[in-house]
């Protein structure tokens, strides 16, 4: 028996395998994980958004907001280094510098002292004296932004045509090669008695920006409303900057909510891969078992093997297909992670390390299985009573909506960080519970819940196979009728 029910499974294997349409989709992953770090690099645009600073004033308005987007740019390089330099445990190039200190929100203090040790160039001849050859290099995020000089008719136009002066640099003639500008700001020669400025942004504006400029342009209007009303100078410029030292310490990396993110990666990508393939392989042996009742080939098949050695040998070879898929996958994934470097290599690795105990694995791997054989029936079942595709389509399309709905909105609120009854209820609902539990692995699910899940999921598997198993054997030679709901639950109870 069990020799033909692998016979049987071997043979659903093949035939599925033979598609093209199942060699494409085994091979998208590991092209996309092939082409995706050489596409972007032609295809990776800068972020960066051209200012441009028109100042009437003298000109210390503008170096003043040019000096707080660079000091704002220099905390985003600080930060972007202090994880380059935690990921790759480099500390101890500099243990006292910024950059070696990673439980932080990096102020304004922590930014001068890292310009005055030589910025980026300094801390990089720094950490290059400890850092390994097969570490990669680091790259600085493009900046945000970048000031670029007032053309001489800009500047020499009167107030009433900096419009006209503006438009061919905000919005260049078709053709042209020249970049657009992204803000320009016209600070009057009268601010500080008026404090109307004006702002033209090329589409809609950036609120940190904006929040940046009128913070520094508050703080001006203040200082000179001060030294109109007969403040010193030092006075005024040492009140304006008086500000609270707020000190932020956040937790490591990979702890707090970054922890459970982090946690989640590869159970959550283990329940959609789960979905995924669930769909496919389901609907390729769907096809398959359509078209033999409708080639006639079935009754040849039963000539050779019994209707429950059919079954189980069409469920483990689809199950077979499925696991193949995602073996392929997997290894192309940890192939990205330990053969490759930058952020695929950066997602992948630490996602790793939270499900390298074996009770973690074999978790996953149970609750893979189990999804797959839940779901992977319920289609068996379904070519089994359809004439042809169009009446499997019409039992498929309800199935798959009352499967991916609830599944997607569960994997949505386990990324939100959200917890609630209905998390709850789907974890116990035998045909969600597998995609329920690898959803919740990585938040912290309790130990108990685990085998209780498990064992409910055995218990319905037993079950499922036992009353669809029932329709599976009456329906492989009924012939010219739909089988509506009614029939089934009478088929599901004839042998009971």
């Amino acid at each position: 028996m069990i020799g033909r029910i692998m016979l049987v499974a071997a043979r659903e294997f093949r035939q599925i395998a033979a598609t093209r349409s199942f060699w494409v989709t085994l091979l998208i992953l590991p092209l996309a994980f092939a082409i995706g770090p050489i596409a972007s690099r032609f295809l990776d645009k800068s972020d960066t958004q051209r200012v441009m600073l028109i100042d009437r004033t003298g000109g210390g308005t503008a170096q003043a907001i040019t000096a707080r987007l660079d000091l704002d740019e220099q905390r985003r390089v600080l930060t972007a280094l202090s994880r380059y330099v935690e990921s790759h445990r480099l500390e101890r190039a500099d243990p006292t510098a910024p950059w070696a200190r990673h439980d932080r929100w990096y102020g304004d203090g922590d930014i001068a002292r890292f310009t005055a040790a030589g910025g980026i160039k300094g801390a990089l001849s720094r950490i290059a004296t400890v850092k390994e050859a097969d570490t990669p290099a680091f790259e600085a995020p493009d900046p945000n932004y970048a000031i670029v000089p007032v053309p001489a008719a800009v500047a020499a136009a009167r107030p009433d045509r900096i419009d006209a002066a503006l438009g061919p640099l905000l919005r260049p003639a078709d053709g042209s090669k020249a970049k657009p500008l992204d803000y320009a700001v016209y600070i009057p020669a009268d601010f500080g008695r008026s404090p109307d400025v004006r702002l033209w942004a090329n589409g809609a504006p950036s609120g940190g920006f904006v929040g940046t400029v009128q913070q520094l342009l508050a703080q001006e209007l203040k200082l000179r409303y001060l030294q109109a009303n007969g403040v010193a100078a030092p006075v005024a410029i040492a009140a304006t900057a008086i500000a609270p030292a707020i000190a932020v310490v956040v937790p490591p990396r990979g702890s707090g909510r970054e922890r459970v993110l982090i946690r989640s990666i590869l159970p959550l990508a283990c329940a959609y891969i789960l979905l995924m393939s669930l769909i496919l392989s389901g609907s390729w042996m769907l096809q398959g078992s359509v078209e033999e009742r409708s080639n006639k080939l079935i009754e040849t098949v039963l000539a050779c093997v019994s209707p429950n050695e059919l079954m189980y040998g069409k469920l483990i070879g689809t199950v077979g297909i499925g696991l193949s898929m995602v073996a392929t996958w997997a290894i192309c994934g940890l192939v990205a992670a330990f053969a490759t470097h930058g952020a695929i290599a950066e997602m992948i690795r630490p996602a790793l390390e939270p499900v390298s105990s074996i009770g973690a694995i074999a978790t996953i791997l149970y609750f893979f299985v189990a999804g797959y054989i839940v779901v992977a029936m319920i289609f068996l079942v379904i070519g089994a009573v359809s004439e042809s595709m169009r009446d499997a389509q019409g039992y498929l399309t309800p199935v798959l909506l009352v499967i991916m709905i609830p599944v997607t909105i569960l994997v949505q609120a386990v990324l939100r960080g959200a917890s609630g009854p209905m998390i709850e209820v789907l974890t116990w609902i035998p045909l969600w519970t597998p995609f329920a539990v690898l959803a919740r692995l990585g938040t912290g699910m309790p130990l108990w819940q685990v085998w209780a899940a498990g064992a409910l999921t055995a218990v319905f598997i037993l079950v499922e196979v036992v009353l669809l198993g029932r329709i599976f054997r009456a329906s492989l030679l009924a012939s010219g009728q739909r089988t509506d709901f009614r029939q089934m639950v009478r088929l599901m109870r004839r042998e009971a």
